[in-house]
């Protein structure tokens, strides 16, 4: 994994060559820093103008791939005229594009049933989030005192644990937080897919270099697929050898650095 910016001579290359870019970015830890509590995350008015900057641009699409539901990634962005992807991509929404996927609405009661039984068996434990998501559901605990960890995650696997053994469910893990989806082969890489076919179909190119931006497991689902010349893969975070991102940025702010240089290739 190199710095995307001891790269730049070569990235610079590539996208001043391409007629269209696509840059897709999640959200959280991302585009704004990591908080203890979700809705505390909010968008600077630098990076927004920079995002509606660039979407103006006729070479540039813009898209945020994010785990919040649809309607709250939209509502924090709040940039018009892009491509949304909530629920780690199970919804999308964007010019010329609205989807669902059919299986995870179909989960929606299973989902609900686990949100409750969590909210129920968790909620007294100070510090743990539980978000009801509809198409999926996250479990926080990174205000959780440290000696009540073990506990929360004990109870978190026993509620867990049969509706995983079943196949009704999946469960990942990110940072300080618990991932509860739909037991699908859908995903932010999958997202990203669909959003470039719909891209490539309305602008009739053949070619749609692609720039995903993200720091966390659900984001590497993206960056497997993204590979030059095809595409830029992007870890923001500190040099992580187990990832699969070609390029990393070392925080939010250098991912605003980003923003800047790439409003100067076209």
């Amino acid at each position: 994994m190199e710095h995307l910016f001891k790269s730049w001579q070569l990235f610079s290359s590539d996208i001043k060559a391409a007629a269209y870019v696509l840059l897709l970015s999640d959200y959280d830890g991302t585009l704004t820093p990591i908080v203890g509590r979700p809705d505390e995350a909010f968008l600077s008015a630098e990076t927004r103008d920079k995002l509606r900057a660039l979407a103006k641009k006729p070479a540039f699409k813009v898209g945020i791939i994010s785990g919040r539901p649809l309607g709250e990634v939209k509502a924090m962005v709040g940039v018009e005229g892009i491509y949304y992807a909530g629920n780690h991509g199970l919804e999308l929404e964007g010019p010329g594009l609205k989807f669902i996927n059919p299986a995870a609405k179909a989960a929606q009661v299973e989902i609900a049933s686990l949100a409750r039984q969590f909210s129920a068996k968790l909620g007294s434990i100070e510090g743990v989030i539980v978000e009801d998501k509809g198409l999926s559901l996250s479990v926080h605990y990174r205000l959780v005192k440290r000696d009540e960890v073990d506990l929360v995650a004990e109870i978190f696997h026993r509620i867990a644990s049969p509706p995983l053994q079943e196949g009704k469910i999946r469960v990942t893990s990110g940072k300080k937080v618990w991932e509860v989806r739909p037991p699908i082969d859908w995903h932010k890489g999958k997202a990203v897919e669909k959003i470039s076919k719909e891209i490539k179909a309305i602008l009739k190119c053949e070619q749609l270099p692609v720039i995903y931006l993200g720091d966390d497991t659900t984001d590497e689902d993206a960056f497997k697929i993204l590979h030059r010349p095809q595409g830029w893969s992007i870890f923001v975070g500190q040099d992580n050898p187990s990832s699969n991102a070609d390029y990393f940025l070392s925080s939010t702010s250098e991912v605003m650095d980003f923003l800047s240089r790439l409003l100067e290739l076209k």
